[in-house]
């Protein structure tokens, strides 16, 4: 348990910024899922909307530490992948 007022404060701090990179990170899920789920009705149009959607998402969770950039550059290129492959 936090004893000193700077630890106290700490704490406060952490619990704000937990609650905002949860909030972030949820974000970039539901724009992900979205992808994965036009991926899965095998619509490219629907699907090449939603990933470009999602892109923005998932880099700028990149940049705030939500998630590593080579995580979310892997992630958005293997989806650009599977877009581009319903079109065969």
């Amino acid at each position: 348990m936090a004893n000193t007022a700077s630890a106290k404060k700490m704490t406060r701090k952490i619990e704000k910024r937990t609650a905002v990179n949860r909030s972030r990170r949820s974000r970039m899920r539901t724009f992900v899922r979205k992808v994965e789920e036009a991926i899965a009705t095998g619509n490219q149009q629907d699907a090449l909307t939603a990933l470009r959607a999602a892109e923005p998402e998932m880099m700028r969770a990149a940049q705030h530490g939500i998630v590593h950039k080579n995580n979310a550059s892997r992630k958005v290129s293997r989806l650009a992948a599977r877009v581009k492959a319903l079109a065969a």
